[in-house]
């Protein structure tokens, strides 16, 4: 789910890159807050040298010249972004159990494709089980385990060199990080440019900063897992309840594939909301906005947050597509992880190919922002073959299961 277990670092990049620079006319005002949060932002080496974007001949305020590819991911760990444990009460409040629950998988992964220019955006969602070549000699497993791999390998060197407790943690992430990037660069066939990470409790304190994101389902819902507990129709939803809504993968009836609908749906409301709302123009939500980012995310060293954001000003004019990748089968037998879900790497590469280089990103509907952005686009998937299951869609206005 954007976002499984932490949540502090789903929204940083698309709330406040995709989404802040969907703003037409942010005010000084609102760029001087933006600036602020490089002073409560956690980076992390993870970004090879030659998968930099080169961003010092860039005027201020100039579009993006360069395509780049972002990787967001949501793990479910029970640290926060400095490594230190989440309190039992955050983790009672959330429904994510006590602090030795999760395994550092990232449950929520979506690659965001941002063409030259920055006009528009394509954010491809990967099941969070897709079997798939985990790099680092791994073998096949489930892709949300490359992560953890990665971060349980590097430990015994690292406390060989002395570091424990918070520091440790920092530093295996770091070495999760860099596996999870590899692993989804063989899938994809992109090569990843910038990385972002969130957990629970930052993605609770982003929704509850926007005042909460409008969300609407088929059918009531009831799930202990997760907590989510909601009727059918439309609803505003923040905290422990948007939390819930995008966690829930329990009860529905394509799974983790109906989780998936529901993030996209969720980040177009988000979207919708930060927009219509004037967020960036209103000194209070957006001190709240900063204030809920800042220590909450871990995101590549280097990432110039200001300078990025002010590249995509061009943005206000397109919008995001979204799209979940093609999948043969949700119940695949593997030797040691369970049932997974099928995947076709070949398939999967040409779907990418095709999302991001024909963009269908087709606004639904009026301007009804008052800002001169019109919503964001429906969520697009694969052309099925006869055997294939494929994902449920959503829309910006639409409901999901």
């Amino acid at each position: 789910m954007l976002l499984s277990s932490r949540g502090r670092r789903i929204g940083v990049r698309v709330a406040l890159g995709v989404v802040s620079a969907l703003v037409l006319g942010a005010t000084g005002y609102a760029w001087s807050q933006l600036s602020k949060l490089d002073d409560g932002l956690v980076t992390a080496d993870v970004i090879p040298p030659s998968a930099r974007v080169d961003g010092g001949n860039t005027l201020p305020g100039e579009p993006l010249k360069v395509a780049q590819n972002i990787l967001l991911v949501g793990i479910d760990a029970r640290t926060d972004a400095y490594g230190n444990p989440l309190p039992q009460n955050v983790l009672d409040a959330l429904h994510a159990g006590s602090s030795g629950d999760g395994g550092d998988t990232t449950d929520t992964m979506i690659v965001v494709h941002i063409p030259a220019g920055g006009a528009a955006a394509t954010a491809i969602s990967i099941p969070r089980d897709s079997y798939v070549d985990v790099a680092g000699g791994y073998g096949k497993h489930k892709i949300n385990s490359a992560y953890s791999r990665g971060k349980n390998a590097a430990m015994s060197g690292l406390r060989a060199q002395g570091l424990s407790g918070a520091q440790l943690e920092v530093a295996a992430n770091e070495a999760g990080a860099k596996t999870a990037i590899q692993t989804v660069e063989k899938f994809t066939g992109l090569t990843i440019n910038h990385y972002a990470a969130i957990n629970l409790a930052g993605f609770d304190a982003l929704s509850q900063a926007v005042g909460g994101v409008e969300v609407c389902l088929k059918a009531p819902v009831h799930d202990t897992y997760s907590g989510a507990d909601f009727p059918a129709g439309p609803q505003t939803l923040s905290g422990a309840q948007a939390l819930a809504f995008v966690r829930q993968r329990h009860g529905l009836a394509n799974g983790d594939l109906d989780r998936i609908a529901r993030q996209q749906a969720f980040l177009s409301g988000m979207a919708k909301k930060v927009l219509s709302a004037g967020t960036f123009t209103d000194p209070s939500k957006l001190s709240a906005l900063v204030d809920a980012v800042q220590g909450s995310v871990v995101l590549d060293k280097g990432w110039d947050v200001l300078s990025f954001a002010q590249q995509l000003r061009g943005m206000s004019s397109g919008a995001i597509a979204f799209a979940t990748i093609p999948v043969q089968s949700l119940s695949l037998a593997t030797p040691s992880d369970g049932d997974a879900v099928k995947v076709d790497p070949a398939q999967v590469q040409q779907f990418v190919r095709t999302a991001i280089s024909t963009p269908t990103v087709q606004a639904s509907g009026e301007d009804s922002t008052g800002g001169g952005v019109r919503p964001v686009a429906a969520t697009t998937t694969a052309t099925p073959s006869s055997n294939a299951k494929q994902p449920a869609t959503s829309t910006a206005a639409g409901c999901v299961n």
